[in-house]
């Protein structure tokens, strides 16, 4: 709050201290949401704000999505706040049931998922988001899983980094192994990994590695994720392939804010 406004706010104090009302607009057809964070700022400023629409609902260009009511000098301080978490998170969402709808054509079982590529201080809103979307929020932190990377195995391999996770990290915690092969592939589903990840591999390669999985008998043992440098032009390919997870960076890094504005009645 105290970044937006300043030291001394001129432009809103020029505005006498009368009760108004206003909406936010959608310019743009949508998936919207941020409506509970702008729900937030409003009552913190001593505003009063009604939602239009549901969290995650479909709006139309031109709609009225979340009416404003209260001091008008208020209203237009906290236009820009309610509008940067609004525009952000309800471009995620946009972005994310395109994606949803794009992978659930090509595999009706197949989740969407985002990643920890966030904005630092954001990542609960945008995480929120992707879910607003229709998508799965994935880890939020270190903490939730045990993922076993490329790192990682170039430092123990794959074997001693299985071994240290399964006898360090909870009973509740799932064990996922990147792999770039099949050789690390077999032996993460042989040797007690809960998820494996195709990570930047090709839809014909991961296909082949779901063949290997079920031809040894080892498919339904295992989630098995899609991951890394997947565009939205090529994932129906990747959701074809019959994984269970397909994670995108892009659900938080490339989408773009959605076009919302304040208008006074």
């Amino acid at each position: 709050m105290g970044e937006d406004l300043g030291e001394w706010d001129d432009s809103s104090t020029i505005i006498p201290d009368n009760d108004a009302g206003g909406s936010i607009i959608a310019k743009e057809d949508c998936i919207i949401s941020g409506l509970e964070e702008a729900r937030e700022i409003c009552e913190y400023f001593g505003l009063s704000a009604e939602p239009l629409y549901d969290e995650g609902e479909f709006v139309p260009c031109g709609s009225r999505v979340l009416a404003i009511f209260g001091n008008a000098r208020k209203i237009l301080q906290a236009e820009r706040l309610i509008l940067n978490f609004m525009a952000r998170m309800s471009g995620i969402s946009t972005l994310t049931r395109e994606c949803v709808l794009l992978a659930g054509a090509a595999n009706k079982g197949v989740r969407v998922a985002c990643t920890r590529k966030t904005t630092p201080g954001f990542r609960i809103f945008e995480k929120k988001a992707v879910f607003l979307g229709g998508g799965d929020t994935h880890r939020f932190n270190l903490s939730d899983a045990v993922l076993i990377k490329d790192n990682h195995i170039k430092i123990l391999g794959l074997e001693e980094c299985l071994r240290r996770a399964k006898s360090r990290a909870s009973f509740t915690k799932k064990i996922e192994v990147e792999v770039e092969n099949y050789e690390d592939m077999l032996l993460a589903a042989t040797s007690g990994a809960d998820i494996i990840m195709f990570d930047n591999m090709s839809p014909s390669q991961i296909s082949e590695g779901m063949r290997l999985l079920s031809e040894k008998g080892l498919r339904d043992g295992v989630l098995i994720e899609a991951s890394g440098g997947i565009t939205i032009e090529r994932l129906a390919e990747y959701a074809a392939t019959g994984v269970d997870v397909i994670s995108l960076g892009c659900l938080t890094r490339n989408a773009r804010w959605i076009d919302l504005s304040l208008e006074m009645d």
